[in-house]
């Protein structure tokens, strides 16, 4: 089966086809953009397609990053999945920033605790936490930097995701820090979605809600008629 897999969770915008039994990736298209994903994303899909000689037709699943991350990038990289797999009658699979970052983590150092967390401003830090064979024990969740300072103190785990160096610091003490990045490799997200399979439909993985309210003060009542 060959697999499509798609990020937008934070500055790149990336995609790639893998083909699944031969656990090998076919070609990729990867742009550093910060911004504007909803205009790059399908050209940048065509480009990940035409280098693997593959075309829609030939595509078994749909894999996307679901955050936590950029808001509208997240909505951009999911809404195309689900609307890419609802046209071709193919699954789409979610993979959270999170768990690929910790899987890279692993890579490097087998056999050990991960603990990956993105610093999500506001003094708050988006974490889970995974033991030795890569099994979720905490999150994903908001928790703040003191807590994930703690977590990481009672558990020494490697430590992967913007808030590494922040958490190590935190902590006063030297830990192995895996990937430091906002997102995985594309190729990542597409491992991880050919060993999890059909699932439910992907959607945007938000910890809190978004930072624009209403003003209640501005809010006028109804009037009686």
């Amino acid at each position: 089966m060959k697999l499509l897999a798609i990020d937008c969770a934070a500055n790149l915008c990336a995609a790639c086809v893998y083909d699944a039994e031969a656990k090998q990736e076919l070609g990729r298209s990867v742009i550093d953009l910060g911004k504007g994903h909803a205009e790059h994303l399908m050209a940048v899909i065509a480009e990940a397609l035409k280098a693997s000689a593959t075309d829609y037709a030939g595509l078994g699943a749909i894999a996307v990053s679901v955050g936590p991350g950029s808001f509208t990038g997240l909505r951009v990289g999911v809404s195309a999945a689900r609307g890419l797999a609802l046209a071709l009658k193919i699954p789409a699979i979610g993979v959270t920033t999170l768990e690929a970052l910790a899987a890279e983590a692993a890579v490097t150092f087998p056999g050990r605790a991960v603990l990956a967390a993105l610093d999500a401003g506001r003094e708050e830090i988006h974490a889970a936490l995974y033991d030795e064979m890569s099994v979720l024990t905490y999150g994903p969740a908001v928790t703040t930097l003191a807590d994930a300072t703690t977590m990481a103190t009672e558990s020494s785990p490697v430590l992967a995701g913007t808030a590494a160096a922040q958490i190590a610091a935190s902590a006063g003490r030297a830990f192995d820090i895996g990937p430091r990045t906002a997102t995985a490799d594309i190729l990542t997200y597409a491992r991880l979605a050919a060993a999890k399979g059909e699932g439910e439909r992907p959607k945007p993985l938000y910890l809190r809600g978004a930072d624009a309210k209403p003003q209640a003060g501005f809010i006028l009542a109804r009037l009686r008629p």
